[in-house]
């Protein structure tokens, strides 16, 4: 999945650093080969997606060949000396939704109930799982039926903020990462060093303009500290926002007559961890289950209540909460520094990342403003 037949039919579109012009650059594929089609009018993966047919426009443009697809695919831990991919995406805003599937919301439950512990997460999981079960699985949110599975959940005195945003009215709709700090294909995912129970997040996640049109779509691992969130609601910023903690990628696929939100709407993600103990999990992820339609998940974000001049991602939650046993037995799954996740989808190609802690991969130092001056040498703006 991680090689270049993913990318034989439809029109991607991404970014790398380009060791020569010292930026990134907006790119393209053909042929298995990188087309750099930055130009004045082109200069940002943001200007791109502002126009009306970005895929039309996109095919219309020369470019320059920059190199070979699988080679960019292979690098691994690059640095600004080696022109590398990077996350396709540069002003816009990166926001996430969370408790969107039924499996994993019965998961967070068990995170508050566990208050960070792995220990009493499995008790708690068989009497959660006895009342709730697989009824909440067909559950439109916010719906009357919904409002009838409130009521029962408070009787048994097993309500939480988890179930208000998985089968209320309003989405859970959170800032992920900053802007200008995902990081991209081959780089390394960062865990924040106090947590010691986490998980990788393999979701689908939608490109939207300025406007709430989305325009494409692509890969996202939205790292996920349990304990820290499991502690505190009140501590999903520090659970979600760390050094490269956000992963996105490779590309995005942009909409056309090939690819649309129908597409979207019945993806399937495969997810593999492999450690450097010989541990493999395999796990995935149907966005056929999901509880919320993501264009009702784009509709929660952007409007009369909050614009996005530069466009936003969004990432759309996964049906994906591991409970196998890893490092000891009632400890469930966790993460181990130095464990590859592979996050793939057929029509979107795979995103490949190695976990590291977050204090130890690289710094984010280019941000927005370094974008604005690096364009500004180039006269590409």
């Amino acid at each position: 999945m991680s090689g270049i037949s993913s990318f034989e039919t439809g029109t991607f579109v991404g970014r790398v650093w380009s060791a020569e012009a010292k930026g990134p650059v907006v790119v393209t594929i053909r042929d298995g080969r990188v087309y750099d089609i930055t130009s004045q009018e082109n200069a940002t993966m943001r200007d791109l997606l502002e126009r009306e047919n970005p895929a039309f426009f996109v095919r219309g443009m020369q470019g320059a060949d920059i190199g070979s697809l699988e080679e960019m695919l292979a690098i691994r831990e690059a640095d600004l000396s080696q022109s590398h991919l990077l996350a396709p995406i540069d002003l816009q805003a990166i926001k996430a939704c969370g408790v969107t599937f039924a499996r994993s919301m019965i998961e967070r439950v068990i995170e508050e109930r566990a208050a960070g512990s792995p220990q009493r997460a499995a008790e708690i999981r068989g009497k959660v799982s006895q009342i709730i079960g697989a009824s909440l699985r067909d559950l439109k949110a916010g719906s009357e039926a919904a409002q009838k599975v409130k009521a029962a959940l408070i009787e048994e005195g097993l309500w939480s903020q988890y179930l208000e945003v998985g089968i209320g009215p309003d989405a859970e709709v959170f800032t992920k990462s900053q802007v200008m700090s995902s990081v991209g294909v081959g780089a390394a995912v960062g865990l924040h060093p106090i947590s010691k129970w986490n998980n990788p997040e393999p979701e689908i996640v939608l490109a939207v303009d300025s406007q709430g049109q989305v325009k494409g779509a692509t890969l996202g691992n939205d790292v996920n500290l349990r304990d820290v969130e499991g502690r505190s609601a009140l501590l999903l910023g520090k659970a979600k926002d760390n050094n490269a903690s956000c992963s996105i990628g490779p590309f995005i696929r942009l909409f056309d007559d090939t690819y649309s939100i129908n597409d979207v709407r019945n993806a399937e993600l495969d997810l593999v961890v492999e450690g450097e103990d010989g541990f493999v999990l395999r796990g995935k992820s149907s966005m056929k289950e999901i509880s919320r339609d993501p264009l009702d998940l784009v509709a929660q974000t952007r409007g009369r209540h909050h614009q996005y001049p530069d466009g936003f991602v969004l990432f759309l939650g996964t049906l994906f909460a591991p409970v196998e046993d890893r490092n000891a037995l009632g400890q469930g799954f966790t993460h181990n520094v130095g464990d590859v996740v592979t996050i793939s989808n057929s029509q979107l190609g795979a995103l490949v990342n190695q976990v590291k802690l977050s204090t130890e991969c690289p710094p984010w130092v280019f941000g927005a403003s370094h974008l604005m001056r690096n364009l500004a040498v180039r006269r590409l703006i």
